[in-house]
């Protein structure tokens, strides 16, 4: 899409729908908690959710005693809005407000979560910049997991278009890199009762990355 502001994209989406009003609206993330349990992570582990905004996914980590806790999003709005939402709790977080296609991160992740953020890099140097950031900031036998439209799910999100992946997209896209632990496809109940079809895939990086 020639020309297409995504920052300013987003920011207008913020800025005009509540939480409850948007499509990934989840006030409990069982599909991410559950690769989370999975993963039996130390309370102590680095983790980074991508493109969380203002989900809840955060409030879950706090709630479960998670102490180093990233959340990065391209909306300044969607972070205030979280921020507000958590109050004092939200100085236990470090918050990144960026494009995650132009994220270099400073530090390695031991558990990297992208729920539905991937999903709308289209374009093949984007996703290859993304593939070569996660190599960067997931630590040797770091999980990551991301979870994106799946060939049964829609082809467009929030008036943008996606790019839908299959277990075995998925797989083959990060297997340089990373070893497949596990992947899933749910169904997802967005506010307006329509239902979104998801994969979501578990993976550990490799030493030869």
């Amino acid at each position: 899409m020639e020309n297409f502001d995504r920052h300013q994209h987003w920011e207008n989406i913020y800025r005009t729908k509540q939480l409850f009003e948007s499509g990934w609206y989840q006030p409990v993330p069982v599909t991410s908690l559950d690769f989370l349990k999975q993963a039996n992570l130390p309370l102590t582990a680095k983790i980074i959710d991508i493109g969380g905004g203002d989900s809840y996914f955060i409030d879950h980590l706090l709630d479960l005693g998670y102490q180093d806790i990233t959340v990065l999003d391209i909306s300044e709005t969607a972070i205030e809005r979280a921020k507000e939402r958590l109050g004092d709790r939200a100085k236990k977080v470090k918050w990144i407000v960026e494009d995650v296609t132009q994220f270099s991160p400073g530090e390695q992740y031991d558990f990297w979560h992208d729920r539905a953020a991937f999903h709308f890099l289209t374009q093949d140097h984007e996703i290859e910049n993304y593939v070569q950031t996660l190599r960067k900031g997931i630590c040797t036998g770091g999980i990551l997991v991301i979870g994106t439209f799946s060939e049964k799910g829609p082809k467009k999100c929030s008036g943008i278009d996606i790019r839908q992946y299959s277990e075995s997209a998925m797989t083959n896209l990060l297997k340089t890199f990373f070893t497949k632990i596990k992947c899933i496809t749910v169904d997802h109940k967005t506010p307006s009762e329509t239902i979104q079809n998801y994969t979501f895939c578990s993976f550990r990086k490799s030493q030869v990355a």
